[in-house]
């Protein structure tokens, strides 16, 4: 048992050490970022995926205000895709309207129903003085929508019903944005712990309570296999290729009842690390597809082991800094729930070559914002990662977004994914919650809850994720936090904001995210995570 943990530790320290880490000085008083030849990320061979880009044109007769009030496509043929969104020139025009599309099923003649798509996106994305949302390659965009696979599509673009002025015009420069997100990687089997299978009739029901994790189960991996990748080295002049390193069997965690303290304790850092070699390498967060759960104890010794990442200077519209701990509080058992397993980047098969090359942190993670996507409930967990492929491309290459938006995903099946890229660990700078990005993490269920009730294991995984992620912070899921606004529709800029530690999107935005049955689940979420916590 005690070999099995170390080896589950050992595993583990790679990974970790081998992650992002911060640089040695803030690059500005709200942010760090790692220059470029520290982070800059190999990109992955022949990953698929392509968009299609369509600009819309007039249907109807031009409104009142002097723009078209009906702009659209009629039914044409395309290029597969499996998401659609709608995207304009002006990221600051909102788009006063409805958009509605019907798509073909590929090899078919079937085509389906008028299918809404939400309008109201920007309050997703990045604060509004950050580098990322002030850059100019942002445009307005709506949420994307999952559609599956598709070869034909109508859209239509309506102004809103106006006053005695007649309907404000539509942004311009409307362009349909068609994305598919490719094959993915081969399929690898392998055991991945705590993965759940598909929810049947009836899930959305409470988490009665915190249920004891999952025995591993054999599933369908998402890994690419045998990839090379490219590594920048230290000048950034010049790329080299290498083979990727062959990863070890992962170990199963071991049950957490049965290790004695004594044995965490017992194998020094030096020992964990011994043999590792190649593993040890900036090839290990892309050779490795998923991360294996922990039991408590090992989380709690890895946590031990995380390099320490170096506090900002407070500034104008900064969290301030936590006061130091006393020493009877820096001796106490850390609240920190287990790691859950996590699908990585590359087990879902991001191409890490379309996104920005820097990482950007925050201070401290001191709140989770729960979303949803509103990518819609049709989709299977299988197509977990193909969804997440089309909003990272949407994200990324339709909105001109530095990556993609949340630091984490999680499907109806409860599996929890690696999102913006930087270091699960790490405080990761999102675009998930407007104003509110500075000091949080985003976490997006994919779906659309505003009607339709939440699986179960989705909302057993919020827990599960928070209360590891928020712990790492010596933050309790069923406390408070007081957070300063970076401008937003509810609260201005400067304003100092209480929150849940788990707060839903709509506390600080008004905005329907993360759907009303969704948002009645949180209390639900709170009182798991501080009970994974130990609390």
């Amino acid at each position: 048992m005690r070999a099995s943990l170390a080896s589950s530790i050992a595993v583990t320290c790679a990974a970790v050490l081998a992650l992002p880490v911060s640089s040695a000085a803030p690059a500005a008083a709200e942010v760090f970022v790692q220059p470029p030849a520290a982070s800059a990320l190999p990109p992955a061979p022949d990953l698929p995926g392509s968009t299609q880009s369509l600009p819309l044109g007039p249907l109807g007769p031009s409104s009142r205000a002097g723009g078209p009030g009906e702009q659209g496509l009629p039914r044409r043929d395309v290029k597969p895709f499996s998401l659609v969104g709608v995207v304009w020139d002006d990221p600051r025009a909102p788009l006063h309207g409805t958009v509605q599309v019907r798509t073909r099923a590929t090899g078919t003649d079937t085509w389906s129903e008028w299918q809404d798509v939400e309008t109201h996106n920007d309050e997703h994305g990045a604060d509004p003085d950050s580098a990322e949302g002030t850059s100019r390659a942002l445009r307005g965009s709506t949420a994307p929508l999952w559609v599956g696979d598709s070869d034909g599509v109508e859209i239509r673009v309506r102004a809103e019903a106006g006053g005695t002025g007649g309907a404000p015009p539509l942004p311009a420069g409307l362009r349909l944005e068609l994305v598919d997100p490719g094959e993915g990687p081969e399929a690898q089997t392998d055991t991945e712990p705590v993965l759940e299978t598909e929810p049947g009739t009836g899930t959305g029901t409470e988490v009665e309570q915190v249920a004891e994790a999952a025995p591993p189960q054999t599933r369908t991996a998402t890994a690419p296999a045998g990839a090379t990748a490219a590594v920048a080295p230290a000048d950034a002049t010049s790329a080299a290729v290498a083979p990727e390193a062959p990863l070890p069997p992962a170990p199963t965690p071991a049950p957490a009842a049965t290790v004695p303290a004594a044995a965490l304790a017992a194998p020094p850092l030096s020992g964990l690390l011994a043999g590792l070699g190649a593993i040890n390498s900036q090839l290990t967060p892309y050779a490795a597809p998923w991360l294996p759960a922990l039991s408590k104890e090992a989380t709690e010794a890895i946590a031990s082991y995380l390099p320490p990442f170096l506090p900002r200077t407070p500034a104008s519209g900064a969290e301030t800094q936590e006061p130091a701990k006393t020493p009877v509080q820096a001796a106490a058992a850390p609240y920190i729930g287990p790691r859950p397993a996590i699908v990585t980047r590359k087990g879902w098969g991001a191409d890490e070559s379309i996104r920005e090359k820097t990482f950007v942190y925050t201070n401290t993670i001191k709140a989770a914002f729960v979303h949803h996507s509103a990518t819609g409930n049709n989709y299977t967990c299988a197509q977990a990662p193909s969804v997440l492929r089309s909003i990272y491309r949407y994200h990324v290459l339709s909105s001109g977004w530095r990556d993609f938006g949340y630091n984490f995903a999680i499907d109806k099946c409860g599996n929890i994914y690696e999102g913006r890229a930087g270091g699960v660990d790490k405080p990761v700078l999102g675009a998930h919650t407007l104003g509110f990005n500075t000091s949080t993490m985003g976490i997006a269920v994919l779906g659309t809850f505003s009607t339709t009730a939440p699986p179960a294991a989705s909302v057993t995984a919020v827990a599960r994720l928070t209360a590891w992620k928020l712990g790492l912070h010596g933050i309790n899921p069923k406390g408070s936090v007081t957070l300063t606004s970076g401008g937003g529709n509810l609260y201005a800029k400067g304003t100092k904001v209480k929150f849940n530690a788990i707060a839903g999107h709509r506390d600080g935005f008004a905005t329907d995210c993360p759907g009303s049955l969704l948002y009645g689940k949180l209390g639900t979420a709170r009182t798991s995570a501080a009970s994974y916590q130990g609390r």
